[in-house]
């Protein structure tokens, strides 16, 4: 989501490093510089004054320019600033309440609100332990109930029965009565949306919001709209009332600046991040994590949280076993690459790592996206066990057989077996460095000389 602004920050804050010394004039240029990367990246306008603002005041103190690495400390400034303007810290869904909570989704139609109740109730399910009832409020467009029904059953997550020509207020309250005598700890009521803001979508809303007083009225906002998103959060925190936000798409292109904007501007608080099209991919939102993303400091917590949540204890273990004995085979490397497709896009796990923008740059040249992971597993798949066990019985007649049944070509099989070799290189290595020695020399321990893919 904040590729091009982290791209035109790093560009700034490169120069600024390089310099043994700063003058005013220095962090005056580089301020302009972070100034066009913001409103670049669609910011708010008044967001952006603010901020440069106050970036200045304090990067041009005595105990900037002055320091021994004036570069870093305005890096720092501007990395306080991000936290800041992002919200300074996470803020959690309200479930310290008498169940059921209420939990009302507001938002315009397409920005992902049937699918985001849907990711809420699994998430509720999945991490918080709570039993969730959804239900849809939209009588409007065609099978939007009937598509919460379906997200329902996919997610194990319960749907409200739906009564053909009940209206809004009523499916809430039968919803909110439902889960109260079933003992449901939350429900999650998916209103409609429209094309655009108009008067009958609001008193809708707050008709709805005046019955079943909500404990949380989210806001579910399309990162990808830009500075209409902000728009659209002022109107709806006006008139409805806003207790958080949920960013969708935050995988797409967006530019990032309605994350920038939404918590300035309307002084609620973003509490999730849809990263993805699966019903588990959603994050909470870490303002200081994605400050760190902008600023090219990655985010390792986040990255060994999901690790920790897709990788099962028991095959990591029998792999670290494998690997003590040298036995390291391409069916290992076919599950670490399942594993790998669980935690998310490449470019969302790259992003997470610090300090690794030239790997990514490397990544978006050389064409590096999920597909290549499915095409390696086709290649995989069409091995023979004892091929898979013993890949030096690879030879050029095999080679063949095998990039037929693929659909590739015998370059990306023999690319395959070379990062195949790489990885059981780095595996030896990283049980070797054991877990002191991998925190001690970090990725540089353990990456191919230049940092980059094998290729």
């Amino acid at each position: 989501m904040f590729d091009s602004l982290q791209e035109r920050l790093g560009q700034v804050f490169e120069t600024l490093t390089r310099r043994g010394a700063l003058s005013e004039a220095d962090v005056g240029a580089a301020m302009r510089e972070v100034r066009v990367a913001l409103l670049e990246a669609d910011v708010a306008l008044p967001v952006v004054k603010d901020f440069v603002d106050a970036v200045r005041e304090k990067a041009v103190g005595e105990d900037v320019l002055r320091s021994v690495t004036p570069g870093q400390m305005v890096i720092k400034i501007v990395h306080d600033h991000l936290v800041e303007t992002l919200g300074s810290e996470s803020v959690e869904l309200e479930l310290e309440v008498v169940p059921p909570a209420v939990f009302m989704l507001v938002g315009l139609q397409g920005s992902g609100k049937t699918t985001t109740t849907a990711k809420i109730g699994l998430r509720l399910k999945e991490r918080n332990k709570k039993t969730a009832l959804m239900a849809s409020l939209d009588v409007r467009r065609p099978a939007a109930q009937q598509q919460l029904a379906v997200l329902g059953a996919q997610s194990g997550v319960r749907c409200l029965d739906v009564v053909p020509g009940e209206p809004p207020v009523a499916i809430a309250k039968r919803a909110v009565q439902t889960a109260a005598l079933e003992g449901y700890d939350v429900v999650l009521l998916d209103t409609a949306g429209r094309l655009a803001i108009d008067e009958d979508m609001m008193a809708e809303a707050a008709q709805v919001r005046d019955a079943v007083k909500p404990h949380e009225v989210l806001l579910v906002a399309d990162a990808m709209t830009g500075q209409d998103a902000v728009t659209v959060a002022q109107n709806f925190h006006a008139r409805i009332g806003l207790t958080g936000i949920v960013l969708t798409r935050a995988d797409g292109d967006a530019r990032g600046g309605a994350a920038l904007s939404m918590k300035a501007v309307t002084g609620c608080p973003i509490k999730l991040l849809g990263t993805g099209e699966t019903l588990d991919a959603l994050e909470a939102f870490h303002p200081d994590r994605i400050a760190g993303r902008i600023l090219g400091m990655g985010d390792v917590v986040s990255l060994v949280e999901k690790a920790a949540e897709t990788i099962e204890e028991a095959e990591a273990e029998k792999l670290a076993r494998k690997i003590r004995k040298g036995n390291f085979d391409l069916d290992d490397m076919a599950q670490q690459l399942k594993q790998l497709q669980k935690m998310g896009s490449l470019s969302s796990l790259m992003g997470m790592l610090p300090g690794l923008p030239q790997m990514q740059k490397k990544m978006k040249a050389a064409k590096l996206d999920d597909g290549v992971v499915k095409r390696q597993l086709a290649i995989i798949s069409s091995m023979t066990p004892k091929e898979r066990a013993r890949p030096e019985l690879l030879k050029a007649s095999r080679k063949r057989r095998v990039a037929g049944g693929s659909g590739s070509s015998v370059q990306e099989v023999n690319k395959l077996l070379k990062q195949y070799q790489e990885a059981g290189r780095v595996m030896k290595k990283m049980s070797k460095l054991g877990k002191k020695g991998l925190a001690r020399h970090g990725l540089g321990g353990i990456l191919p000389s230049g940092g980059g893919f094998p290729r």
